[in-house]
Parts: structure tokens; sequence; C-alpha cells
């Protein structure tokens, strides 16, 4: 409530799947757990975005959230099985609203952005994920993972009921970051988790 955005980490929320975290780096394929993590959201959220690894699933899943209470929920699976949408191809849609489900695909040249390569979106380690993050809500990384992050912003804004389709929610995303009310939220996000931090350790 403080910041308006927050990380919920699913070990600290979840104290039941901490016994799975060790049997899942130890199988290391996709379990049942991939799926039960997100579908047991802790903050009972009635508008969400959810990624999954198989576009077979996309409408089943959409459907349980419905179940679950869900109001607006999207599940994705983008191009080549990310479980996230994706400008190297097209994306598998499935969009739970007024009791319904509607899937489709969506090609992120229909959305006016530039197919990319899986190598332009890489990241790398926790630094240099922040540094991509911080470029990117600041204007100065302006490439395919930009584009990336304008079309998962797009999406979660359809999910939130603030933008009647993706496209609407991409250029609601690039205004937001244009005016650095995203930069501004990131940094207020780190200030409070940085005192939540010494408040802990005291």
């Amino acid at each position: 409530d403080t910041v308006g955005i927050g990380f919920l980490f699913a070990p600290k929320l979840h104290p039941s799947m901490k016994y799975a975290a060790g049997p899942r780096k130890q199988v290391a394929i996709r379990t049942i757990f991939n799926i039960l993590g997100p579908l047991t959201n802790p903050a009972g959220a009635q508008r969400q975005l959810m990624g999954v690894f198989t576009p077979d699933l996309t409408d089943f899943l959409a459907n349980v959230l419905g179940e679950l209470g869900a109001t607006s929920a999207i599940v994705v699976c983008g191009y080549g099985n990310l479980d996230e949408l994706t400008t190297t191809g097209p994306n598998h849609i499935s969009h739970y609203a007024d009791g319904n489900v509607r899937s489709y695909d969506l090609d992120p040249m229909d959305c006016g952005l530039r197919p990319s390569h899986i190598s332009e979106l890489l990241g790398g380690d926790a630094p240099t994920n922040a540094r991509i993050l911080r470029g990117i809500l600041s204007g100065e990384v302006n490439a395919a993972k930009r584009d990336v992050v304008l079309l998962n912003a797009g999406a979660a804004l359809v999910a939130a009921g603030r933008a009647a389709d993706i496209q609407d929610g991409m250029v609601l995303a690039a205004d937001v970051i244009a005016s650095g009310a995203a930069l501004a939220k990131l940094d207020a996000l780190i200030a409070f988790s940085q005192e939540l931090g010494k408040d802990g350790a005291g």
C-alpha cells in the first residue's frame, strides 16, 4: 500500500512451497509446480497476467483463474514456448473476462514492433538485469528489450482494465516511461525494500 507495487517471493509466502524447491532443482524439468505457483497467488489477485510454457495450457489456465475468482486474467505463451510475450514470433493468448475465454494469436508486427532474435532479449546476472531494467525505464534502452517490456506491460494493463487492447496498453506504458513515473516507482520500491531490510536487521 505504501509504494503501490511489490514483489512476492513464493518460498516466503507459501511455507509449503519451500519443500518443493529442492526436488524441483533436482528433477530439472517442468513439473506441476511450475503451474501451481502462479495459481496459488496469496494476494488473491482478481486481475492478472500469467505466462505458461506451452500454448496448450493457456485456455485451460485462463478458465481455472476464472474459477478461482479472477475477473480478468490473461494467460500467454510466447513464441518458442516462452512464458511471456515476445517479439521473436507469434504469441498465443487466452483472455478470461465476463465468464468467457477468448483465445487468439498475436504477431508483434501487428503491434508495430520490429521482429527480433532471442539473442537480443537475453539478460544476464542480477546486476546486469538491474542495469537493463533501469536503462529501459530511463529511456536509455530503446531496442528489442524495451519492445518486449511494452508488449507485456500492454497485456498487463488490459488485464487490469486500464487499456482496451494490447496496443492501447503499449501506448500507455510508453507514456508512463517517458514521463519518468515508471523509474520513480522503481526507485520508490528500492528505497522501501532497503528500509525494510534495515528494520529486519535491527
